[in-house]
């Protein structure tokens, strides 16, 4: 649990990696390997996602189908009773994430280098368990620091069911630091 150990609570910065929350090793070392670490790290996956990770047991392991010619991209997700909020109802958080990754993960495929700076989530409809949800993705506008794109799941009739809109952070062109 957050906090559990302390009296403060704990609070990601952008630069730290999560096993290094802010503040807790201010100025030292610490923060220093945390920062180059950070400096070193590229665009790249190694199948570990949550949501489109192979190699990651306990993730969602979906696969996308994109067209970058058209910069869109959709997949399907079967939500099981474990992704649930309310009785029979997939929780909002995994909602949130399917949106999010279908804009991070095609600004990714892109090649836009680029990290989400904000996400905004419209719920729409509840997604009730065992239902297919169709997951859809597309950039929307692109520029030298920004990627914005949007996001919807929808049921199978087409009903939206979620929407999301995204402003994706571009890395820096020379620079390793990714934010």
């Amino acid at each position: 649990m957050i906090g559990e150990y302390s009296s403060q609570p704990t609070v990601l910065h952008p630069y730290h990696p999560p096993c290094l929350p802010a503040g807790r090793h201010k100025g030292g070392r610490d923060e220093r390997v945390a920062e180059e670490s950070m400096n070193d790290k590229k665009f790249e996956t190694y199948g570990n996602c949550f949501v489109c990770g192979e190699n990651n047991a306990g993730g969602l392991r979906l696969r996308f189908d994109i067209n970058k010619e058209k910069q869109i991209l959709q997949t399907t997700f079967f939500p099981q009773p474990v992704y649930q909020g309310y009785d029979g109802v997939v929780h909002g958080g995994i909602i949130s994430t399917l949106l999010d990754e279908a804009m991070a993960k095609l600004s990714y495929e892109l090649g836009y280098d680029a990290v989400t700076a904000s996400l905004e989530v419209r719920f729409k409809k509840p997604a009730l368990i065992l239902e297919p949800l169709k997951i859809f993705g597309e950039i929307a506008e692109v520029n030298q620091r920004l990627v914005r794109a949007k996001a919807k799941i929808t049921k199978e009739d087409g009903t939206v069911l979620a929407t999301g809109t995204s402003t994706l952070l571009r890395q820096h062109p020379g620079s390793r630091r990714p934010f």
